[in-house]
C-alpha cells in the first residue's frame, strides 16, 4: 500500500547531528508537480548541505572533508565523515556521475538516511549504495534493512545473521561485475526509491534492486571514507514508480 504522504511531502521534524528537532523542507511545488529535475550539487557551492565528520567536534580547524574545485564536489576522502542534504526525500530517481580523482578506494551513496552516527558512531542509519572501486551497487545495511529476490546467494552469513546493525550480515552483493568505467572516466549511477523498493544502475546496467526497505524516505549523503571522489552531477527527479529500464542519458566517457 502506498504511503498517504505525496512525494516530496514536508516532514514535520527531522534530527539533526547536533540532536535538535528542525523542519524539512521540499523541492518546491512545481518540481513536484511536474517531475521536474532539481540539482542538488549548484556547481559553486554546498548549499543545502551539511557536514558531519566526527574528528571535526573537537577540532574545527581540521581540513575538509568536502570541497568544490573547478566546478566539481569533491570528497577528499579523509577527514572520514558524511555531506547531507539539510532535507528529507521520498519518491525519487537520483543521478550521480562521478570519478576517482586519483586511487581508486571506497566511496558511496546513502538514501533514506536519518539519525546520524548509528553505527560505529560514524554512519548515519540509511542503506547505502555503494561506490567502492569494483563494487558498486553492493547495498550496505546501516540499522536499516532491505530485501533481494536472491538472498541466499547475495548476502554472506546464516540468515538469522541479516541484518542492519553492527554485527550483523549488513552486506549484499550487486548483481554484475565490470559496469564500472575505467579509471579517469566518468561514471553514471542512477538510484530510484519508490515506496518500499530501491533500484540501482551503473552506466546503463542493473547492478541491484531491492524492496521490504525498512525505510522509505530521508536525507541523502555522500560519504568521505578514504579516497578522493569527484561529483560533477547529483540531479533528483520525483517520480511515482520505479523504471522498468534505466533512464536515458549515460554519462561521458571524457
Amino acid at each position: 500500500m502506498r504511503r498517504a504522504i505525496q512525494s516530496f511531502a514536508v516532514y514535520p521534524f527531522l534530527l539533526t547531528t547536533f540532536g535538535l528537532l528542525l523542519p524539512t523542507a521540499t523541492l518546491g511545488d512545481d518540481s513536484s508537480a511536474t517531475g521536474t529535475a532539481k540539482d542538488l550539487f549548484n556547481g559553486k557551492d554546498l548549499t543545502g548541505w551539511h557536514v558531519d565528520v566526527p574528528d571535526a567536534d573537537d577540532n574545527p580547524d581540521i581540513q575538509p572533508s568536502f570541497v568544490v574545485r573547478d566546478g566539481k564536489l569533491v570528497s577528499m576522502g579523509t577527514p572520514r565523515g558524511h555531506l547531507i542534504t539539510d532535507q528529507s526525500y521520498s519518491d525519487y530517481r537520483l543521478e550521480v556521475e562521478y570519478r576517482f580523482a586519483g586511487k581508486p578506494g571506497n566511496c558511496g551513496v546513502l538514501v533514506h538516511a536519518s539519525t546520524p552516527r548509528a553505527l560505529y558512531k560514524m554512519f548515519p542509519q540509511s542503506i547505502e549504495v555503494q561506490m567502492m572501486h569494483e563494487n558498486a551497487g553492493d547495498f550496505w545495511c546501516i540499522h536499516e534493512n532491505i530485501v533481494v529476490s536472491d538472498m541466499a546467494s547475495r548476502r554472506p552469513g546464516d540468515p538469522s545473521t541479516w541484518g542492519g546493525k553492527q554485527g550483523q550480515s549488513r552486506r549484499i552483493l550487486n548483481l554484475t561485475d565490470g559496469s564500472e568505467k575505467p579509471l579517469g572516466q566518468w561514471n553514471r549511477m542512477v538510484v530510484e526509491c519508490a515506496d518500499d523498493q530501491v533500484k540501482v544502475w551503473v552506466n546503463g546496467d542493473l547492478v541491484n534492486e531491492g524492496f521490504d526497505c525498512t525505510a522509505e524516505q530521508g536525507q541523502i549523503a555522500l560519504q568521505a571514507e578514504g579516497s578522493e571522489v569527484e561529483f560533477r552531477k547529483v540531479q533528483l527527479t520525483p517520480i511515482r514508480q520505479i523504471s522498468d529500464q534505466v533512464p536515458e542519458n549515460q554519462a561521458s566517457d571524457q
